[in-house]
């Protein structure tokens, strides 16, 4: 049988099936929100679960396409006709919803506006904020619909329904991923049913939580025949109805549809919009935020014809960006948080990002299909300059210094001579060898060695004594063949991240213990870090010189893309610069992530406009 409508095509489903409820050409403006499209050719509604297999096996077995319909209120609808047969749950249990003593089993046909509101009057509630939301329970399950930082896959027990064979299909809530606006129900699995696990409330304070909620969604939504929000939000600090409208596209038109006004993240159809129309301006909006932002919106409602989400994103193609992590030294669970991190934040942001964790000093195929390289790798081959000789080599894009300014900025040694010669501020300082181990003439104890090429305060020891000098050598000796000794100051540490140019708010680092070491950074076994951003304790003054000093020391090494300086500042408001970090963490709990947010930077606005500069060379 040929994968098209016709009337042999009818009369095969009409034949098998000669009691199921079936409407033809049902217009798109009478089963969706929005009303984009031409018709429906056949609209099956299966009165119950059995009727619904029956027909999914009739047509597996057949090869004709199906496509669910819930409310239809984030559906997009077809210009073209659709080669199969269009699914409405609408009917006897596929609508009730029964309130246990503990659970409510709910139909996936079932509106989520009345799941809400029955639930409060039974008594359970902790979904108050999702009542305003449209759709009925299949659709709301499978984008996991969430507001107010509540999503209805927190509350599933267990699932049931059918995949596109027919056979039945069933699963825990515990065993299904919830992520944003999204979840891992296989793609061919329609919901039939639900068993939601709702806590106890009182029904009065649910009602009126369901009503405050009710008001602010008036307030906030436009009026007019729309299909919700129509792409997702990058991330909490990034809302797309933000985005759009930051880039003066409320109002924009195409054909019969329009941004609202009121809303930039909604569009209205005002004229008998069609799916070309929509698509069109979906496409728009999407090139013109890349362009203004580097952040890639994705569309968040359903369209009927699949091909139509592949052309908006093809109006403005994701970057492919390869992220790599781990390395092969000390710093390697740092890297892969880091990475981690960043891949998360490129992937909120819309790009196509390929994760991968390297160990040796070297390119893969992985890393040559990338259009932009990402090496989120402290110290080693990572930070050194060695993977960005290679990436130079290969003549790969990559975000961070050249290679070669990746080689001094790593060296305490070479930073120190940069330093001295920029006339930019720096501890008095000797190197000691296994030759020459004797403790400097020109320096006083306390003392802090360092290995010159170790970064998150690893290979870092303060001698206090000449009885601990031998011991911290033997120790530091086996990490290099160099070691750099510093005069110890004693005072506040402050950081000044710089990204492409432009430095970010200073942040006071306050370790519990006096000193900043790894456990201070990352463990926290001592207790916590406090990051005071705004300083609390620098004045003004101290902080315009802080961020001067950076940048003489960012240009004078010739960075580019981001780096991060250290200082110190002693009793008597003197202020040093410590040493310069060519691909700082990235972790929660890192220092340029948080400047950035206090700057009202998101990390994956961060992270883009890293990608973007990388990607304009």
């Amino acid at each position: 049988m040929e994968n098209i409508v016709t009337p042999r095509f009818y009369d095969a489903i009409e034949q098998a099936f000669p009691t199921l409820p079936i409407k033809y050409n049902v217009g798109w403006r009478e089963v969706t929100s929005l009303g984009a499209g031409s018709e429906i050719g056949m609209l099956a509604e299966p009165p119950n679960d059995l009727a619904l297999a029956q027909l999914l096996q009739f047509c597996h077995q057949n090869a004709i396409p199906l496509f669910t319909l819930g409310a239809g209120t984030d559906t997009i609808g077809s210009d073209a006709p659709y080669n199969g047969v269009v699914i409405r749950l609408c009917q006897n249990d596929f609508i009730r919803i029964r309130p246990g003593r503990r659970h409510i089993t709910v139909g996936a046909g079932v509106r989520l506006s009345d799941l809400v509101t029955i639930a409060a009057r039974r008594g359970f509630g902790g979904i108050a904020p999702l009542n305003a939301i449209p759709g009925t329970v299949g659709g709301v399950l499978r984008m996991n619909a969430g507001a107010h930082g509540v999503s209805i896959g927190q509350f599933v027990e267990e699932l049931c329904g059918y995949d596109s064979a027919g056979n039945p299909w069933s699963a825990y809530g515990r065993e299904i991923e919830w992520g944003y606006r999204c979840s891992s129900i296989p793609y061919d699995v329609i919901i039939t049913g639900a068993i939601l696990s709702l806590p106890e409330v009182c029904k009065h304070e649910e009602q009126l939580r369901i009503q405050e909620e009710l008001r602010d969604r008036r307030q906030r939504e436009p009026r007019g025949r729309s299909a919700g929000c129509m792409f997702k939000n990058i991330s909490s600090d990034e809302p797309a109805g933000r985005l759009i409208d930051q880039c003066g596209l409320k109002k924009y038109c195409c054909g019969g549809a329009s941004v609202s006004e009121r809303h930039a993240n909604y569009i209205i159809n005002d004229r008998c919009a069609s799916e070309d129309d929509i698509v069109r301006l979906m496409s728009q909006i999407r090139t013109e935020v890349a362009r203004k932002t580097g952040l890639y919106l994705v569309p968040e409602v359903c369209f009927i014809n699949y091909d139509s989400v592949q052309k908006i994103k093809a109006a403005c193609p994701s970057p492919k960006i390869a992220v790599l992590k781990g390395g092969a030294d000390n710093e390697r669970e740092i890297s892969l948080q880091s990475g981690a991190a960043v891949a998360a934040a490129l992937r909120n942001a819309g790009y196509d990002v390929d994760e991968i964790d390297i160990e040796e000093c070297q390119l893969n195929q992985r890393i040559m299909d990338a259009e932009v390289v990402f090496p989120v790798l402290h110290g080693g081959f990572g930070e050194n300059g060695e993977i960005q000789r290679l990436l130079e080599q290969s003549g790969k894009k990559f975000v961070g210094c050249p290679a070669n300014v990746c080689a001094i900025i790593i060296d305490k040694i070479a930073s120190k001579e940069l330093m001295l010669k920029s006339g930019v501020p720096t501890p008095d300082w000797a190197v000691v060898t296994p030759d020459n181990p004797q403790f400097p003439k020109k320096l006083s104890l306390p003392v802090m060695v360092k290995v010159p090429q170790e970064g998150s305060t690893l290979g870092i020891f303060r001698v206090d004594t000449l009885e601990q000098w031998e011991e911290t050598l033997q120790q530091a000796f086996k990490y290099d063949s160099r070691l750099l000794v510093e005069k110890c100051i004693i005072g506040t540490e402050i950081t000044v991240g710089i990204i492409e140019d432009k430095p970010l708010p200073i942040i006071e680092i306050v370790p519990p213990n006096g000193f900043y070491d790894y456990d201070a950074k990352y463990t926290h076994t001592g207790g916590e870090t406090r990051y005071l951003c705004p300083p609390e304790t620098v004045s003004p003054e101290l902080q315009q010189l802080a961020t001067k000093l950076a940048m003489t020391f960012y240009r004078a090494a010739s960075c580019r893309d981001i780096l991060r300086v250290d200082f110190i500042i002693d009793h008597e408001n003197n202020i040093y610069v410590l040493e310069g970090n060519t691909m700082p963490g990235f972790t929660a709990s890192s220092l340029v992530p948080k400047a950035a947010h206090q700057a009202g930077i998101s990390m994956e606005a961060l992270c883009a406009t890293l990608v973007q500069a990388a990607k304009r060379r």
